[in-house]
């Protein structure tokens, strides 16, 4: 029989409950830390919930710093950064720029497929083993294009790259797009087709993986904040926290955008950004969408959930607040009619805005790995706007890693030591 030997999961997100899973399927004794409390405010919770093996393209890509610099110009844009004098966001600014080239895109997009084709076939296990209690639904995502020039722009760009990655990208014209959803007036050009591509109800997720990680023994420990860490010899002792210092033989970081504060102490340096985004969710809609989209040049995305319809997007690099730009919003609502003129900003009327912190890394990749500084101490954090679609491979990864054995994806553009 393997021993168990004990791990603290420091963050209790969606990437932190897969972690747990496939650390306590591994025979771990695992205890989830969170500082909130139970299936409250994961920065998932709101998303678009896409399992998307077909975002292949890094954010730090080429032509995203001059775009960039344009839309920080515009509050309402579809990427802002709010001007301040931070060091950490000057220098996360400076490696992004560094990373934002054809190279990068060319070394870091096979490793994106790789995570999400991936975890796309691990949710497809977890469907099953829980009795498909997360509305996992496999019918593809169709990028919208409202002008001729979007469509030629999709075409040859990611559907090009994903088409010679493996990663099926069908281009069609507007009747094309329309056959696909009958039920709903669309006004583009066209689209590009992803048929591999998923998604599914975030709060149904991870309400349904908790409750499965307590029948596996998992203990959790919800309003529970990490301020400090005892260390001997190179490795971490103990987390310190304000339920006390909490022993374990292995630790293993997934908070978000709270993860480099997490930190305070071990003098480690994990550049990330809270990228905030909003999303709106209409109870009736108008009609009903089988299909998850996105309005490409307007970056929102659109998801059908249970009888729901939601619509979400924008980067807000502006720190960890809670604070609703009420413009930022509102980008979202001006956009809809564009692609559905069938809806106006009336139907948006009285729906609340949900608000997410997404953890960005500067070259747009996750951290996946063992600290060299504390060799029992590794990441998962970092993932941005693909954080459901990764967890699953984060959690058999992170399992993996602490099990010695070869992970099922390279990781060496996932190092959390590379900005060391």
């Amino acid at each position: 029989m393997r021993e168990s030997k004990s791990v603290i999961v420091c963050g209790g997100g969606i990437v932190g409950l897969c972690c747990a899973y496939y650390l306590a399927r591994e025979g771990r004794s695992v205890t989830v830390l969170e500082r909130n409390g139970e299936v409250r405010d994961h920065c998932a919770l709101g998303s678009a919930g896409y399992v998307s093996p077909s975002h292949v393209i890094p954010l730090a890509a080429p032509g995203m710093v001059w775009q960039g610099l344009k839309w920080m110009l515009n509050p309402r844009s579809p990427f802002y950064i709010k001007p301040r004098l931070d060091s950490d966001l000057l220098r996360w600014s400076w490696l992004f720029m560094r990373s934002a080239n054809r190279a990068h895109v060319e070394r870091a997009a096979p490793i994106l497929r790789d995570l999400c084709v991936a975890s796309r076939a691990l949710f497809e296990e977890l469907d099953d083993i829980t009795g498909h209690a997360f509305e996992f639904k496999k019918e593809g995502l169709l990028n919208l294009c409202k002008t001729a020039a979007g469509l030629d722009h999709e075409a040859h760009g990611l559907a090009r790259i994903a088409n010679e990655l493996g990663v099926e990208a069908q281009i069609l014209n507007a009747a094309q797009t329309a056959a696909l959803e009958p039920g709903i007036k669309l006004d583009v050009a066209g689209s590009v087709y992803f048929p591999i591509d998923a998604h599914l109800t975030p709060w149904r997720f991870a309400q349904t993986l908790t409750a499965l990680l307590k029948e596996m023994g998992v203990r959790f420990q919800w309003n529970t904040t990490i301020f400090g860490w005892r260390t001997e010899a190179g490795r971490i002792a103990a987390v310190q926290t304000t339920a006390g210092d909490l022993l374990a033989d292995e630790f293993v970081l997934t908070g978000g955008s709270w993860a480099p504060s997490m930190l305070t102490g071990l003098g480690l340096r994990l550049p990330l950004q809270a990228g905030k985004g909003y999303s709106l969710t209409l109870p009736q809609p108008r009609f009903k969408v089988t299909k998850p989209m996105i309005c490409t040049e307007r970056r929102i995305a659109v998801t059908p959930m249970g009888d729901t319809l939601r619509f979400g997007g924008t980067m807000e690099l502006s720190g960890i607040n809670h604070h609703v730009r009420l413009e930022r919003v509102q980008q979202i609502i001006d956009s809809v009619p564009l692609y559905f003129p069938e809806l106006t900003a009336a139907d948006f009327s009285g729906i609340q805005p949900w608000h997410g912190l997404r953890p960005v890394a500067p070259d747009g990749m996750p951290y996946l790995g063992r600290f060299n500084r504390y060799r029992n101490l590794t990441a998962a954090c970092g993932h941005a706007m693909l954080g459901v679609t990764m967890a699953p491979i984060s959690g058999l990864l992170v399992a993996e890693i602490l099990a010695g054995r070869k992970p099922s994806v390279a990781l060496q553009m996932l190092d959390p030591n590379r900005y060391a």
